[in-house]
């Protein structure tokens, strides 16, 4: 588990090909600190550390990560954002990020303003369906705010701190990036599926709330 806030910025030396396989990555992290069966964000990814020769280490990156991330993709000597494991004894800084990228999203606007950079992202359904206004959205493994929702897409606000520790503010338009929604909210639909299922035989509605206690059970009209 992450917490979405960036540690270094790593460079991809040797990159696998997009079935899966192996990075290797150089950071400036201490090295001396990671064991091999780490995990380790890359760009939001969780990854499994396999081998360490310091400043570099390697990550291996199965076939469904390489297709469902832009991860497969990236060429030699692509910037990459890293952050270790979360610990227990650490500060929860940005938000609960499990490294399960749900989706990959495309920036379609990127105006940089006197004191922060704004920037629109088009989402897919398996990511847009989790997001709530001033929620939290990890883009490439940084934590965000969600300003402004859409149906389709969303915008955050990238400030100095984050840009001057993050590459997010030199992305162009029309980059992709790696999107996980806010863990909560996946269990929560799934809950409440669960107890929709359970009580009326299909979906939630107003009646299945109701009945379980979260409504007065009175409708206006």
């Amino acid at each position: 588990m992450f917490t979405g806030i960036i540690e270094d910025i790593g460079t991809l030396r040797r990159t696998a090909p997009a079935s899966g396989g192996r990075l290797t990555i150089q950071t400036a992290l201490p090295l001396e600190h990671v064991k091999l069966g780490d995990s380790i964000a890359v760009c939001g990814a969780c990854l499994t550390v396999v081998a360490i020769d310091p400043p570099t280490f390697d990550a291996e990156i199965s076939r469904e990560t390489a297709t469902r991330t832009t991860l497969g993709a990236l060429p030699p000597g692509a910037r990459v954002h890293l952050e270790r494991a979360l610990r227990f004894a650490d500060r929860l800084d940005g938000h609960l990020v499990l490294g399960h990228v749900d989706g990959v999203g495309t920036i379609r606007e990127r105006r940089v303003g006197e004191d922060s950079t704004h920037m629109e992202i088009a989402a897919p359904p398996a990511v847009s369906r989790y997001l709530v206004e001033k929620g939290s959205v990890a883009v490439h493994g940084v934590s965000l705010t969600v300003n402004t929702l859409r149906s389709d897409r969303f915008s955050v606000t990238v400030v100095p701190f984050t840009a001057g520790r993050t590459f997010l503010n030199t992305l162009p338009v029309g980059a992709r990036v790696n999107l996980e929604a806010d863990i909560v909210g996946k269990y929560v639909e799934r809950l409440l599926q669960g107890l929709g299922t359970r009580r009326a035989g299909g979906g939630l509605t107003l009646e299945t709330l109701a009945r379980s206690g979260f409504l007065d059970g009175t409708r206006d009209g």
